[in-house]
């Protein structure tokens, strides 16, 4: 295999990793208030918005020192130990105490600051100006893989399900355990790209090393320190850079919209009465339609690479268009108190008559925008900060968790439509500083031979 097939190859097996670690965990993100729910008539007494909300905070917390660990450790063992953590959190709901609970919470959360920075290294030195915009597009498409499988088993298990009883959540939380395990230990198949022809074939299971280009360096002894600190310097310096600041408002928006979708949109749509008895069960059928919606546009905007001449700004405002009708719809069709509603549901109704069909519709629509704004983000940062692309991921990562955080923060208490208000102002407001930020890109372009996606 040649050096660019085994670049790719390595693309395609970091993507595999991830969407069975993510179709555990983004399934027990969407399933998790409707499970607690339903668990709180014990001693036990939590909520999956503050977890979720501890996971995101901590997570912002612990980005600045992430490139750090992935200097130190190496890309491949950070992203390993911390899908180890991603599977100890999901294990926890088999047994859930309230102290585990949120302890997890926090182990979680640090360990995305890790698994999020390595990713973006892994993708960065496996691939090269030309490629990066395919390469961000595969990762994505195969990532949102995950929304399907999981979400499928959600509804084929809770079909007609008013209560979820502990047999059900002990099956469910068991199964997605060992589903994220697999994931972690597929890392270990990663291997050290080869940039040219002269790779010594004699080695060919050498582990995934970080590359010489970039800035986050494998090194033994007393350099370790130093690259570390330096990680950390280098994280700080990026943040305050024009191109980051533009690109902050984008990702701050992202952060919001990954609330929306993978948390509270399914506990609206579990909560509607008014969708009859399966209404538990419509949750993983949502999930799969906000997977559809992720695969398409990774697909269509990534792996497709349709979208050359153009720039990215096309795809951006896609995206907004895209969510803005959803969010319309959302608002026609869900009632107002559905994401605080009590286990046995909202009563209410919105300005329409409720409706599952326009319900999936929206979590279609809401994938579709979510992955046009993610893989340009991605490729784009990937290009900018190529030279220092693990404290870049990490600071893309940093500001999108802190705005998950608050937005599963605020979940707990604000109603639907002044969460959608949120959602529309900060979207407009990080598309046009998108815009500004590619204009800034292209005029780099002119000194290479980059092709846009």
């Amino acid at each position: 295999m040649g050096p660019e097939g085994k670049k790719l190859m390595n693309i395609i097996i970091l993507g595999l990793g991830f969407m069975l670690m993510f179709t555990a965990f983004q399934t027990c993100g969407n399933i998790e208030q409707t499970v607690l729910k339903s668990f709180n008539s014990t001693s036990f007494h939590a909520s999956g918005y503050t977890s979720m909300a501890i996971i995101y905070g901590v997570f912002s917390a612990s980005n600045l020192l992430a490139p750090s660990v992935v200097a130190v450790v190496g890309p491949q063992l950070s992203m390993f130990f911390s899908g180890l953590l991603y599977s100890g959190y999901i294990a926890m709901f088999v047994y859930p105490y309230t102290w585990s609970f949120y302890t997890a919470s926090v182990l979680v959360g640090m360990a995305a600051a890790v698994l999020w920075t390595a990713q973006g290294n892994v993708l960065t030195i496996n691939s090269t100006d030309q490629t990066i915009g395919r390469n961000s597009g595969v990762f994505w498409a195969l990532l949102q893989f995950s929304l399907l499988f999981g979400n499928l088993y959600i509804f084929l298990a809770w079909h007609g399900h008013v209560h979820i009883s502990d047999k059900d959540r002990q099956t469910v939380f068991i199964s997605l355990t060992v589903i994220s395990l697999v994931g972690c230990f597929l890392f270990f198949l990663i291997r050290k790209p080869n940039p040219d022809a002269e790779g010594d074939p004699g080695h060919p299971s050498e582990a995934l090393q970080v590359d010489s280009s970039d800035s986050a360096l494998r090194s033994p002894g007393s350099d370790l320190c130093r690259q570390a600190v330096d990680a950390f310097v280098q994280a700080c310096k990026l943040l305050a850079t024009k191109e980051m600041l533009l690109l902050s408002c984008s990702i701050a928006y992202t952060g919001l919209e990954l609330t929306f979708y993978s948390g509270v949109y399914g506990t609206c749509i579990g909560a509607m009465t008014r969708f009859g008895q399966d209404a538990k069960s419509l949750i993983g059928i949502s999930g799969i339609c906000i997977g559809l919606g992720e695969i398409l546009g990774g697909g269509v905007f990534g792996m497709l690479d349709k979208c050359n001449r153009f720039g990215r700004n096309p795809v951006v405002l896609l995206g907004l268009v895209t969510h803005y009708v959803a969010f319309y719809l959302i608002f026609l069709n869900i009632a107002n108190d559905a994401p605080l509603a009590p286990e046995e549901g909202t009563h209410l109704r919105a300005f329409m008559e409720p409706s599952v069909g326009v319900a999936l519709l929206c979590s279609f629509l809401l994938g579709v925008g979510d992955s046009c704004f993610n893989t340009q983000l991605l490729s784009i940062i990937g290009f900018t900060f190529r030279d220092n692309s693990a404290p870049a991921f990490a600071i893309f990562k940093f500001i999108q968790s802190i705005l998950a955080a608050l937005a599963f923060f605020y979940s707990n208490f604000l109603l639907l439509h002044w969460q959608l208000l949120i959602l529309v102002l900060v979207g407009l407001l990080g598309t046009l500083t998108f815009f500004t930020a590619e204009r800034l890109a292209q005029a780099s372009w002119q000194d290479s031979d980059y092709d846009s996606i």
